[in-house]
């Protein structure tokens, strides 16, 4: 892109916005509705341009703590809780002021406005300008046809000013947001982040993120931290990285990008990280998580990120491209992903995949269902499926997934409660609990589950839970395994084991009282499955059982109909579950933790999606052999049909858990679990955790 040309676009978008907000002021029409909305905005958009040139002129290398705390607030103040009633952002205010589809869609174009705020940050003008113009543009079609001849202007109209937006910029959007992925030359977090003085807290609000005490205080207790306890944090991570690629038999030396994904505070930790990474000889890449349209954005966080100023806000905008999304923009956004993967197919082969550190603490989430916000019709759910699911494919064939891996970490936030330190100190034991312990321990467990036809899990008191799950049959059961002994390498903490069922004979009812999936809470969460498959479902968070199953459908099955059971595991780790019930934090655990707390289920694709045919080895040399389900297999002759590009693990709580049983193929019963306890020969020490509560 011509620097210069967007130089003089931005400079005429900026003296037009300025222009318009001293029209509306002179015209004293701020009490029209619409025209206070075009204020509004303009003065948003004045802001953002102040914010742009100040940052230019090395403002943030001047200002004071508390100017920069001000100046944060403030950027943030208008979709904060306290305001967000009778915020612009909010759809049901726009609706309120606007009217029901011209209020949803200057709600949406507000939304992708205050994605200016990081872009002025990085520095970004053209992404500043093109959504300027775009702001412009729709203030154009106002200004003539309200403004001359006093009518709102034909809503098509409008919408086909975003459509062609969307459609027009999505490839250029796509490579730039592939290349903060795959080259590290893109590295605006990472200068922040290696040639900060962390002792100055100041560099938390260089990244454009919304800053509170949650990652304010994250960042102080990082440094007050000895070396080698930061060191060992680092450490456990990218050995979790380094290891995934050891025991899956996948070549690492062929890799040469990791991209890091992480919450704000943690620098400390993550810069050691860095270091540990590129003596690996891995560069790594560190880009921000979804702020617009194009990225994806949502209560999911991907990349590096802050506090969310109003989970609400972002749950009200999750299927903003319904205003948009067709046939014929899916096309043109997979030619671009396309044809963006083309000019960068060597950054994809030298990719490795991800390392995430993940946190929790905050107060559970419950979204309010809003039937303002714009929602996916039956239609546009389906294109939404189909394209996930080539989007999936495409990925797969620059970055196979059978080359790559992952790691995965969690440790708290400051707003899980005053008992914020020693729960921190809690998490660093857990996540580096002792390896060959548990997996001694597993094996026993897995010796035994491999002599099952089936497993029975039944719930206790008022859980519900009746299940079956088919297990596959092993030819040889001297060399073959249906389960993973699953320690801490890509997934830590340790402990589980896990395999993937077979779907005909799988069968009943899961139920559990309250799980946080996503960070939304479900209430009552019930799946009846049926030859694997979710027959059907519903949980208690809304009156109606229309908005528990949208709920649903929208936010565990992605818009599909229905989900295969992808897993089935059981956690061995009963000091988390101690450590949960000590603290009383059993409500703010990830799943990433809480999966090893009883028995889980996944629905969603199999734990090897896409590495069916790979053989990888338990540590007693036994082939794992559980690689797909009668889904999966489809992958050789409808592949479209073989995968779902979701997994969302469920897990029944210990103390939900009646019994868990390996059932023979000849009736014999092998109990694992009874009533919340391993009755398993050699697994007794997995008690004692559970005794300690």
């Amino acid at each position: 892109m011509d620097e210069i040309k967007i130089k003089e676009r931005f400079v005429l978008a900026a003296d037009r916005i300025q222009e318009l907000r001293q029209e509306l002021e002179e015209k004293g029409c701020l009490e029209d509705s619409y025209w206070c909305y075009f204020y509004t905005v303009a003065v948003f958009l004045e802001k953002m341009i102040e914010t742009y040139i100040w940052i230019e002129k090395g403002g943030l290398s001047t200002a004071s703590l508390e100017e920069l705390q001000q100046q944060n607030k403030s950027l943030y103040q208008d979709v904060l809780p306290e305001n967000y009633k009778t915020s612009y952002a909010n759809p049901a205010y726009a609706v309120q002021v606007c009217g029901d589809a011209y209020g949803q869609l200057l709600s949406f174009l507000y939304t992708e406005l205050r994605s200016l705020i990081p872009f002025a940050f990085e520095q970004n003008r053209y992404a500043m300008t093109i959504r300027m113009e775009l702001f412009l543009e729709i203030y154009g079609a106002f200004g003539y046809t309200y403004g001359e001849i006093g009518r709102v202007p034909d809503y098509q109209q409008l919408q086909q000013i975003i459509y062609w937006f969307v459609s027009d910029y999505s490839e250029a959007e796509a490579e730039k947001r592939l290349k903060e992925q795959l080259c590290p030359k893109e590295d605006f977090a990472l200068r922040i982040l290696m040639d900060s003085n962390l002792a100055d807290l100041r560099y938390l609000y260089y990244f454009g993120e919304y800053i509170t005490e949650n990652e304010w205080e994250t960042a102080r207790h990082l440094n007050s931290l000895p070396d080698e306890t930061i060191q060992r944090m680092a450490d456990t991570y990218t050995e979790g990285y380094r290891i995934g690629f050891e025991v899956c038999n996948k070549d690492r030396t062929k890799k040469n990008v990791v991209n890091i994904r992480y919450s704000l505070g943690f620098e400390r930790m993550i810069r050691a990280a860095v270091v540990n990474f590129q003596q690996m000889g891995m560069q790594p890449t560190i880009c921000r998580a979804g702020v617009s349209i194009f990225q994806g954005k949502g209560i999911n966080k991907n990349g590096y990120f802050g506090a969310s100023p109003n989970k609400q806000y972002e749950y009200d905008h999750k299927e903003d491209q319904a205003l948009y999304l067709d046939r014929q923009y899916v096309n043109r956004r997979l030619e671009g992903m396309r044809a963006a993967y083309e000019r960068l197919k060597q950054e994809a082969l030298g990719f490795g995949g991800p390392a995430v550190v993940e946190v929790f603490g905050e107060t559970p989430f419950v979204p309010e269902s809003k039937s303002q916000a714009l929602q996916l019709n039956e239609k546009q759910q389906k294109l939404s499926v189909e394209y996930a699911a080539a989007a999936g494919a495409l990925q797969n064939e620059y970055i196979p997934r059978e080359e790559r891996s992952f790691t995965i970490i969690a440790f708290p936030v400051p707003a899980i409660g005053s008992n914020f330190k020693e729960i921190f100190d809690e998490i660093i034991k857990i996540n580096t609990l002792d390896y060959t312990l548990y997996q001694n321990i597993q094996q026993k467990m897995i010796d035994v589950l491999d002599q099952a036809d089936y497993i029975q899990i039944t719930g206790r008191g008022e859980n519900r839970t009746n299940l079956r799950v088919k297990l596959h049959t092993l030819k040889n059961p001297d060399k073959e395994t249906n389960f993973e002994n699953c320690v801490a390498d890509v997934n830590i903490p340790v402990g589980e084991v896990f395999t993937s069922p077979v779907l005909k004979g799988t069968e009943g009812i899961l139920h559990v009282s309250r799980v946080f999936l996503g960070e939304l809470e479900y209430k009552d969460l019930e799946l009846t499955f049926k030859d694997g498959m979710v027959e059907s479902y519903h949980c208690s968070n809304f009156q109606t059982e229309e908005e528990n199953c949208r709920y649903i459908k929208d936010n565990v099955f992605f818009h599909h109909e229905t989900l295969p059971m992808g897993e089935f595991a059981i956690g061995t780790n009963t000091t988390a579950y101690r450590a949960a019930k000590k603290y009383g934090i059993e409500d703010k655990l990830p799943i990433l933790i809480a999966e090893k707390m009883g028995p889980h289920f996944a629905v969603g694709d199999t734990c090897y999606s896409h590495e069916e045919d790979m053989i990888t080895y338990n540590p007693d040399g036994k082939a794992i052999i559980a690689r797909e389900n009668e889904v999966s297999a489809l992958r050789s002759t409808d592949s479209a049909k073989a995968y779902f590009h979701c997994h969302t693990d469920i897990t029944l709580p210990y103390d939900e858990l009646g019994e868990l049983i390996a059932v023979t193929i000849d009736g014999r019963q092998l109990p694992i679990l009874q009533y919340g306890r391993f009755v398993l020969e050699g697994c007794e020490e997995l008690n004692r955790a559970l005794d300690a509560q």
